[in-house]
């Protein structure tokens, strides 16, 4: 597919986001860009603001989990496969507190690759894989990190 159709399919992605996880919605999380190697999603201060008028780290590592989530999911519909995404387990780090609206960037972890992903799903009907995810802080250093497995299943045929 060509890169115009991996906008169109991440954009109507995030609003099936913004539809089905109403955490999304009152986010006001919205699509900011993606490419062959990455996802990212923007939110508005606003509405994931602390009492310190700081980024909620709640919001931060949800923002960061939707689009590690995100990630993995636009590759199975890139590819037109059905199936069930969970993160499996997370490691979140706050490095400093974010002061503006911001945006989550979602890319394979170091070591990862989508080949051996979709050879064990195909082979086993469901596969893992590490998503390395960061709120950009100031200078080079991130706000925030999320380390990610997520595990995809196939749904049953008629499942669907």
């Amino acid at each position: 597919m060509s890169s115009n159709e991996r906008q169109t399919v991440a954009r109507k992605l995030v609003g099936f986001i913004r539809d089905e996880i109403p955490l999304a919605m009152n986010m006001d999380l919205q699509f900011q860009g993606c490419d062959e190697q990455h996802l990212a999603i923007a939110a508005p201060l606003v509405p994931n603001v602390n009492d310190k008028g700081c980024a909620f780290g709640g919001s931060l590592v949800s923002v960061m989990t939707i689009t590690g989530w995100g990630l993995v999911e636009l590759e199975l519909r890139m590819r037109g496969l059905d199936c069930d995404v969970f993160v499996g387990e997370s490691t979140v780090r706050y490095l400093e507190p974010v002061w503006s609206d911001f945006h989550s960037e979602a890319r394979l972890a170091d070591g990862a690759n989508w080949a051996t992903f979709f050879d064990t799903l195909a082979a086993r009907g469901r596969a893992r894989i590490e998503v390395s995810c960061h709120v950009p802080g100031t200078g080079d250093r991130p706000a925030a990190t999320l380390a990610a497995r997520f595990v995809a299943k196939r749904r049953p045929a008629d499942a669907v």
